[in-house]
């Protein structure tokens, strides 16, 4: 008896979708993406090159009125994943979204609602979480390595911004209107999963400065500090697309030991001395990742199959936390609280007890 394999489709065929998705489901038997959608005829064109038998289509609409799916991958430009997820629950299918899920709060609450009502999952592309150094941290947080989590500390330095190719041919990220926003939405949702999922806690209430720092002419910021209180834990976030050199450092505090992140090591220090461990590549090697999104992609598969639960609801609070970052950043830094639109707590929006949920 053989099963019948789950049925796909890519909305947006660049960069990430080519070199970053693409490869995990080519080597999955029980996958078959059937078609993709790109208003770009060399993407189109791309995508045949190695799946002649596949379809294109120049736009999402008529992909998902012409298929019969069970999925499909979110790989587009931030400002249409929300008309991308919401198209795809309402033509019945499960969704798979690159990150950011949406470029506001209320759009992310909204696709939460309705894939509730609809019985579908959306699935974000948190894959950070799946980079070796990230998940040896995780892993010494649940030994409860460090003991109780005081703070958690996050650097991403970058010298300059990652390349994005545009329907126009420029670099995508540097517009507001499609990328939402500069490094804070970019580099700051990866930043803001991982330190929320640490941290262990809801978060209450934040602190956020934005600058555009190497070119003070860009029309989005290039660093961010951003400063978050989850009860009793502290959070700290510093983006730069400003730097001399690409790095990545992590700090988790407690109050039994800490531990550090640097390049592709992992140190715990703690009452018995030092321990290291060597976890390559380093979060600041590549940008693609198609190793780390292996792991997202099993984990979709998964939800696909009803064996475990989305992340939809950490998707949410990210989208709490951006929206309320860039608030607190438009008034100076003033200390917010981090609240949904119905001006409730984040720690519940809306979504406990559902099928939706997973503890952050």
């Amino acid at each position: 008896m053989t099963t019948r394999a789950f049925r796909g489709a890519i909305l947006g065929f660049g960069h990430v979708a080519a070199a970053g998705h693409m490869p995990f489901w080519e080597e999955r038997p029980d996958v078959e993406i059937v078609a993709i959608a790109d208003s770009v005829a060399s993407r189109r064109e791309m995508f045949l090159r190695t799946r002649p038998e596949g379809r294109v289509y120049a736009a999402a609409e008529a992909l998902l009125a012409a298929e019969r799916l069970d999925f499909v991958d979110v790989c587009t430009p931030p400002s249409s994943h929300a008309a991308c997820v919401e198209q795809a629950l309402d033509a019945g299918l499960d969704v798979l979204c690159e990150k950011p899920l949406t470029i506001s709060a209320a759009d992310a609450l909204r696709i939460a609602g309705k894939a509730e009502a609809a019985g579908r999952s959306v699935h974000v592309v948190h894959n950070w979480l799946e980079a070796p150094v990230c998940r040896k941290v995780s892993a010494l947080l649940a030994e409860g390595a460090v003991g109780t989590v005081r703070s958690v500390a996050w650097d991403t330095s970058r010298t300059g911004v990652a390349a994005a190719v545009g329907a126009d041919g420029g670099n995508w990220r540097m517009d507001p209107r499609v990328a939402g926003g500069g490094i804070l939405l970019d580099h700051g949702w990866h930043a803001a999963y991982c330190v929320a999922r640490w941290a262990g806690a809801a978060p209450t209430s934040l602190s956020a400065r934005l600058e555009q720092r190497h070119v003070p002419s860009w029309p989005v910021e290039d660093t961010a500090w951003v400063d978050i209180r989850f009860g009793d834990v502290e959070g700290h976030i510093h983006l730069t697309w400003a730097a001399l050199e690409r790095s990545n450092t992590v700090s988790v505090i407690g109050d039994r030991g800490s531990i550090e992140v640097a390049g592709a090591e992992v140190m715990l220090h703690d009452s018995s001395g030092i321990r290291r461990w060597t976890c390559p590549p380093s979060l600041a090697d590549g940008s693609h990742h198609p190793d780390w999104f292996a792991a997202v992609g099993r984990d979709f598969l998964n939800v696909l199959a009803g064996t475990a639960p989305g992340n939809l609801r950490e998707a949410v609070l990210c989208a709490l936390l951006m929206e309320t970052a860039r608030k607190s950043g438009a008034s100076g830094g003033e200390w917010l609280p981090v609240e949904d639109i119905s001006g409730s707590r984040s720690g519940n929006v809306g979504l406990e007890g559902s099928r939706l949920s997973r503890p952050v």
